[in-house]
């Protein structure tokens, strides 16, 4: 029960900020030499996440008919990583990417993309600026994420400040395309815990969600609060510096 009470909380915090919830779930798993951290209890996490980052955007949800352009440049953005994700759980080669060498790498160098695509102010916002080419170029980067360590919403957020969006409209470009990831794989996570005849597994499958929406929804408005005031260096560094002591272990 501990153990998932701490992973819900990693994945509430990570998901939504640009260093990786994969990496820190599968870091911290190991840590706790946790056995219940296989794919049914990861999905229940990202079901947390996929139902807070709705519930922030409930008004534009809604209010379907006026943003309906909006949301299908989401959903073209969202194909590339549906695709490959679906190639990857398809021919089981999810786990042969789940080694810390290649958490190491991709939070190293992916934090040091994260700074160059930072490193400027841009003019650009989703409203006048977020085209069906600029989903689709944002939504191959994407696909990035399927790896562990890169961050989806790091990548997101790198390729959008390379398109010129301000910080906070990077970070909602970010948000929106997890909704139709997340989505699916809920639905593949609401089909395993469905079949399951394990009456404890589902509650502490439950109880995971619930967490994990609760600090999923913190973490997505104190995240949009604090870009709002100051760049994303502090990432970065934690990037840089994890990455590194990650490397290090991994190859004594």
């Amino acid at each position: 029960m501990i153990d998932v009470i701490i992973l819900s909380i990693v994945q509430g915090i990570t998901e939504f900020i640009p260093i990786s919830s994969s990496s820190h779930l599968i870091l911290v798993s190991d840590f706790l030499n946790h056995s219940n951290q296989n794919l049914p209890i990861d999905v229940s996490l990202h079901i947390g996440s996929f139902f807070a980052v709705v519930f922030f955007f409930k008004k534009d949800i809604f209010n379907f008919v006026k943003n309906k352009d909006l949301f299908f440049k989401i959903i073209v953005s969202s194909v590339p990583v549906m695709i490959v994700g679906y190639v990857l759980v398809k021919f089981e080669l999810i786990e042969s990417l789940r080694n810390i060498k290649t958490i190491g790498w991709t939070t190293l160098i992916f934090g040091i993309l994260l700074y160059f695509s930072d490193k400027f102010e841009n003019k650009n916002n989703i409203k006048r600026n977020f085209s069906v080419k600029t989903a689709i170029i944002i939504g191959i980067f994407q696909v990035l994420s399927l790896v562990p360590g890169v961050s989806r919403s790091g990548i997101s957020i790198t390729a959008a400040r390379f398109m010129k969006f301000e910080r906070v409209e990077s970070a909602k470009i970010s948000f929106l395309l997890s909704i139709p990831t997340l989505a699916a794989v809920s639905i593949f996570g609401i089909h395993n815990l469905i079949s399951s005849n394990n009456l404890e597994f589902s509650l502490l499958s439950i109880f995971a969600i619930f967490l994990s929406f609760t600090f999923s929804l913190i973490t997505i408005k104190f995240f949009l609060k604090f870009i709002n005031k100051f760049s994303l260096n502090i990432f970065v560094i934690y990037r840089v510096f994890l990455g590194l002591i990650i490397l290090i272990l991994g190859y004594l």
